[in-house]
């Protein structure tokens, strides 16, 4: 009997607005590659398993959709040479699906309990569709290792000097010195000059960036990169980005260079870009050149790299091992939560990814692979993709939206905050909890001696790292490429000294009005079950941030943390009136010589007081990185603002501070936003997501933290007095650390380290998560000083 469904008017094509999911469940990770494919809803465009879990089955009993298609894929099988194959920008765009799969579709409805023949109806068009459609994962694979560039004013307005031939291709070389290769085109001028030797594939002497730095001339183009098509790479040194030139083809005309008859010489950009991401392969061999055996089972699965995703899939592996996330998402017994659209459900998503890394069911050898007789590889897992969670993690956001590379740190505090923000089902709690504790800060007056004690909520440190070049040795013998700099190595102690440690900061006493400033120092007055620790290794290089492979020394031993323990208020010490924060404008005297040297760069007044106040007044370094990461912000040139407190003053309100406090959001940020957004709580949200590295404001602006402040040092809001655990010892151990290589946070390649009970193995032992790939660690102790992110478990 005919299925009358196949004609119902709800039948339609997917627009190209709307979303197929048709390469994974969104319940799970249960896929088209499974013995038993994969059911896509021809109402919806729901995808659902229909193995043993059967979440197909389930939609179409809360949807009553009864129509699927049934998508089956078979991975061709591909045989693995030796040495493993490069990726390439070329290979990927060249490799169709149809070159790597084999797929069979069928009909089906769950309504007549019936296969369906796929010509009937309005089927043939709605299914044609569907397997045309894009797909989250393939929208990933389109954009995966490309950047995105665009033009700037320098290339758009771009005015070229008197025309004249320009040696080329085999004729040209640096102006210089001798080189020959790696050779950048000043498109102002004419001048030849030699790149950057980490940029170069052929080494370089940064000799085009000196031309820039004499000349100011901004747009260069990399010759070598130069394709009949007109792709090529330009760089600005002004931006100091990778940019496009509209009129590349006139440009280069004008120095007598027909892009028609170039031929691509060298490696682009991107390609380098790709190299220095799989630069990590090289890691994952032992010291006699074998490659590292893979690890397989409950909580050793791989995550895909979606295209510059690699923070991503760190910082996931990195909280679902701990036990307050696993117990939160993982419910391996439990039905799916009950969503309309699961692929738009964080909590759905949560659960999904949960359960793919931490069950075990996905930790297999990739099959498809087949290794050559001569061949020592082993093959690894295909791994996940958690597509759906990185779009609903990147909706709305200006840079996790994107497929560039981002900072995982910045990643990190942005999922805390909204799996805070998510709601949680009774006989839940919030994994963030595990998170947060509490710091006291304690300020006193240099000239009276009174004291202020005010308690804030935090879930992370971010601690400075000293930096202590090694002198160099100099060879005469030498090329003129410049040595890397090598550094002295530090403590974790010494960094957690040098943030807990006092420091001076000008403001006018209001109770013996005292310009001589206050002493201000900041310690643990409760400690989490987790410690997360950024490592900040930057240092500004010609104005640009760069990061330093400075070594910190961290054991795999318990060390305890109690000699950073608060004592609170002692007797004899007298506080602040309340009424110390009547006037905080009046207060505000920035740093005269933090002031000065700041205007003698080249910053104006407002931006330097703006900066200054940003970060505590203490000292010209630290308020030109705040400057630097907030040159965007659309208010940085309007004129410090500094709202009063007291009944009429308009202050920053109490209860809008709590209410940021029940999203997640520390007090210090709470207070810093609604203050920058007019006292918008809305808008003061967003602020806070867009400046993830401002600590916020720990001045008392307030009248009612003024008055908890100065009443008694133990008061603090209701929020904070849960956040963490006063009691000592507060012994600590690593557990799990993100690791990152390159020269940037926004580039380079992201991998995780955890600790983990390895099958067959007694005790613990540290495990590399690369992507995908799932080993057993050899060089975690070298890895450990170069960490970005840290994460210790508290020991009981």
């Amino acid at each position: 009997m005919a299925c009358k469904h196949v004609h119902s008017a709800e039948l339609r094509a997917p627009t190209p607005a709307q979303s197929v999911y048709r390469e994974d469940c969104t319940q799970c990770f249960d896929s088209i590659d499974d013995p038993t494919g994969l059911n896509v809803c021809l109402y919806c465009f729901n995808g659902g398993c229909c193995s043993d879990r059967n979440h197909a089955r389930l939609h179409q009993q809360t949807s009553k959709h009864p129509l699927v298609l049934n998508i089956k894929r078979t991975r061709k099988r591909a045989k693995r040479d030796e040495p493993p194959q490069k990726i390439s920008k070329l290979a990927i765009a060249a490799e169709t699906e149809e070159d790597r799969y084999d797929t069979t579709t069928s009909v089906r409805c769950y309504e007549c309990d019936a296969d369906v023949d796929k010509s009937s109806g309005k089927l043939p068009a709605v299914v044609d569709a569907v397997l045309k459609a894009n797909t989250f994962a393939r929208q990933a694979e389109v954009q995966a290792w490309e950047q995105e560039i665009t033009p700037c004013e320098h290339t758009l307005c771009l005015k070229q000097e008197s025309a004249r031939q320009i040696e080329s291709q085999d004729l040209g070389h640096c102006s210089m010195c001798e080189l020959k290769e790696n050779l950048w085109l000043c498109l102002q001028c004419g001048n030849l000059g030699c790149g950057r030797n980490q940029f170069g594939g052929f080494g370089g002497n940064s000799h085009g960036l000196k031309h820039t730095e004499l000349t100011s001339h901004a747009v260069a183009v990399k010759l070598g990169s130069l394709t009949p098509d007109g792709a090529a790479d330009i760089y600005c040194y002004a931006c100091n980005e990778e940019r496009t030139d509209p009129e590349l083809v006139a440009h280069l005309a004008h120095w007598g260079i027909n892009i028609a008859e170039r031929e691509k010489t060298e490696k682009s950009l991107t390609e380098m870009q790709i190299e220095q991401n799989l630069k990590w392969e090289f890691s994952m061999t032992t010291q006699d050149g074998k490659e590292l055996k893979p690890i397989f089972g409950e909580g050793f699965t791989g995550l895909k790299n979606l295209g510059n995703s690699c923070y991503l899939a760190s910082v996931l592996q990195c909280l679902f091992s701990l036990p307050a996330f696993a117990a939160r998402y993982y419910h391996p017994k439990e039905p799916p939560p009950s969503a309309q659209l699961p692929a738009e459900d964080l909590e759905t998503q949560l659960r999904k990814v949960a359960d793919g890394i931490l069950s075990g069911r996905y930790s297999y050898p990739d099959t498809d692979v087949v290794a050559s007789e001569d061949s020592a590889y082993i093959p690894h897992q295909k791994g996940l993709a958690p597509a759906m969670l990185k779009h609903l993690i990147g909706r709305g956001h200006e840079e996790f939206s994107t497929m560039r590379q981002q900072d995982a740190f910045e990643l990190l505090l942005y999922l805390l905050k909204l799996v805070t923000r998510s709601p949680h089902p009774s006989l839940t709690q919030d994994p963030v909890n595990a998170f947060r504790f509490v710091m006291e800060q304690r300020l006193q007056c240099i000239s009276c001696n009174r004291v202020r004690y005010r308690s804030d909520e935090q879930d992370n440190i971010s601690i400075p790292v000293p930096v202590r070049r090694k002198l160099r040795v100099i060879n005469s013998d030498s090329s003129d490429e410049k040595p890397k700099d090598e550094f002295e190595p530090v403590t974790l102690k010494e960094c957690l000294d040098i943030f807990t440690g006092a420091e001076e900061v000008e403001l006018t006493c209001p109770a013996c009005n005292s310009k001589a400033g206050f002493t201000k120092r900041s310690l643990f007055k409760t400690f989490p079950d987790v410690l997360a620790v950024n490592a900040r290794r930057f240092e500004l290089v010609n104005w640009v941030p760069t990061k330093l492979d400075v070594p910190v020394v961290v054991g795999d031993d318990p060390f305890t943390l109690d000699a950073y323990m608060s004592s609170g208020q002692q007797d004899g010490e007298d506080p602040l009136p309340e009424e110390a924060a009547a006037d905080p404008a009046s207060r505000f005297s920035p740093n005269q010589a933090a002031l000065e040297q700041l205007e003698a760069m080249g910053f104006p007044r407002v931006r330097c007081e703006k900066a200054l106040h940003a970060t505590g007044n203490t000292d010209a370094d630290t308020a030109m990185n705040w400057l630097f990461a907030h040159m965007e912000d659309p208010d940085i040139d309007a004129p410090l603002q500094i709202t009063a407190s007291g009944s009429g003053g308009g202050g920053v309100d109490a209860e809008r501070v709590e209410m940021m406090a029940a999203m997640g959001i520390g007090a210090p940020q709470a207070r810093k936003a609604l203050k920058e957004t007019g006292g918008d709580v809305n808008r003061a949200v967003d602020w806070v997501f867009s400046h993830p590295d401002d600590q916020g404001d720990f001045e008392d602006d307030d009248d009612a933290a003024a008055a908890a402040a100065a009443s008694s040092s133990t008061t603090a809001t209701e929020g904070a007095s849960r956040a963490g655990n006063s009691d000592l010892p507060a012994k600590f151990r690593l557990q799990s650390i993100v690791c990152h290589k390159g020269a940037s946070i926004h580039a380079g390649h992201y991998v995780a380290f955890i600790r983990k009970h390895i099958p067959d193995e007694s005790g613990e032992a540290w495990v590399l998560f690369n992507d995908e790939k799932v080993v057993k660690a050899v060089d975690v102790e070298e890895m450990k000083k170069f960490a970005y992110v840290y994460f210790f478990g508290r020991m009981q």
